[in-house]
């Protein structure tokens, strides 16, 4: 009897704590799952995590073989190293024309150190902030753990899953709110707001009282037309970027903000004790990779994707092809035929894959492929029986990923997105 009450308090004590029951990162789940299958010997073609194709630029790595060859490795400021700052203030500049202020440079862990120490610095617990839906779900994930109020604002089609002046300040007269995060380019959508549009909801945000952050993590992967920083528009503004995609940094874990002068110290503070500082050689590789820009935009996976064909691997294999959003993290999976000549579509009922009732089935499992063949849950299944029918061309195949709250419904702060690939065979 002793022993049990005893079990009893020692499992009270080993709880976890509210804030940590967050929904996981689905992305990093099939990753991990994908890692258990390539130890285990298997291939994988990995499609699930948004990092780029091509190695972090050779100026990059030189700096950091010569960092590692010249002995320590030592603490930075809690800021940053003064001459990176620079060179970010300077990439401003150069980029966008834009005059920052080295002083307003923060050097972060990635982008996910950046979003944790600004929403500390601008939120305090029950603080209401609009994200919109479909988004990068760690946005509010993270927000819940802080004790913050994620607000969805869903967007549609109608304007291109931007969100509006309009459409943040209904959600602000309804409950009062004290943030809002956007990105341009958008994840999952690819949304990239014009200098116009941006700056009409900076302003409606601003007119409230409403703090704004700006995710500019994707800016120079855009190919209809330049992205637009909100450090152009607004000195009160908080920008997040990071090295891990344009410049295919995704493992180094570098990335930066431009912070309102107000918040320098008290992100400053912050860093110093969660963090202490950024990872030295990071850091390093980061500034020198600046100076590699030449060779990311000659490389072949960086050339914009209208003008680029997809590579198929040199081996006989059956490849996935994905188009469109990055991602989708709700929804029904549904194999469908459209016939050529016809102009009928019909779906095959032995291609059906009821998805996504609950966090635990998620489509992201689509991206797990061992030597042309499906490892794991009903999609894979699916994909792979199509891919491996005998006459492919004889009809255009796709999966679509779409929303069914008829029959699997899905909680409201799952993306309800389309996302379309296609399956082909290789050459013979």
């Amino acid at each position: 009897m002793l022993d049990a009450t005893l079990t009893d308090r020692a499992r009270n004590l080993l709880t976890a704590s509210g804030r940590s029951d967050v929904p996981p990162f689905m992305v990093m789940d099939v990753m991990a799952a994908a890692a258990r299958i390539e130890a285990a010997g298997g291939h994988v073609i990995h499609m699930e995590v948004g990092q780029p194709a091509a190695p972090a630029p050779n100026t990059a790595i030189s700096a950091a073989h010569a960092a590692l060859e010249a002995g320590r490795i030592d603490y930075t400021s809690a800021l940053g190293i003064p001459s990176l700052r620079e060179r970010i203030a300077r990439h401003y500049r150069e980029t966008y024309g834009c005059a920052v202020d080295t002083n307003r440079i923060v050097v972060t862990t990635g982008s996910s150190g950046a979003f944790i120490l600004g929403f500390l610095a601008l939120f305090e617990p029950g603080d209401r902030v609009a994200v919109t839906v479909p988004g990068y779900p760690p946005y509010r994930h993270i927000l819940t753990a802080l004790g913050c109020e994620p607000v969805l604002i869903e967007t549609s089609s109608e304007t291109r899953h931007a969100l509006t002046g309009e459409a943040l300040l209904a959600a602000h007269r309804k409950a009062p709110l004290k943030g809002v995060l956007v990105g341009s380019p958008a994840n999952p959508t690819g949304t990239m707001m014009s200098r116009e549009a941006l700056t009409g909801l900076m302003a409606a945000a601003e007119g409230a009282g409403i703090r704004f952050i700006s995710d500019e993590i994707y800016h120079g992967l855009d190919y209809a037309f330049p992205a637009v920083t909100a450090a152009e528009l607004s000195p009160h503004a908080l920008i997040i970027n990071s090295f891990s995609k344009y410049f295919c940094m995704t493992g180094w874990r570098v990335g930066w903000m431009v912070v309102p002068e107000l918040l320098v110290r008290p992100i400053e503070r912050l860093q110093q004790n969660l963090a202490i500082s950024v990872p030295t050689l990071s850091q390093i590789a980061a500034e020198a990779a600046f100076e590699g820009r030449v060779e990311m935009e000659k490389h072949p996976d960086r050339r914009p994707a209208a003008g680029r064909s997809h590579q198929i691997p040199a081996r006989r294999r059956r490849v996935l092809s994905l188009r469109g959003c990055f991602g989708v993290y709700g929804g029904q999976f549904r194999i469908r035929k459209k016939h050529a000549g016809r102009g009928a579509r019909r779906s095959d009922p032995r291609h059906r894959f009821r998805s996504c009732s609950r966090p635990s089935v998620h489509p992201f499992l689509l991206c797990a492929f061992r030597r042309g063949h499906a490892r794991s849950g009903g999609a894979h299944r699916a994909v792979a029986r199509i891919a491996n029918a005998k006459q492919p061309s004889s009809s255009q195949i796709r999966a679509e990923f779409s929303l069914s709250s008829r029959r699997y419904p899905c909680p409201p702060d799952q993306y309800r997105s389309l996302f379309t690939c296609r399956i082909f065979r290789s050459p013979r």
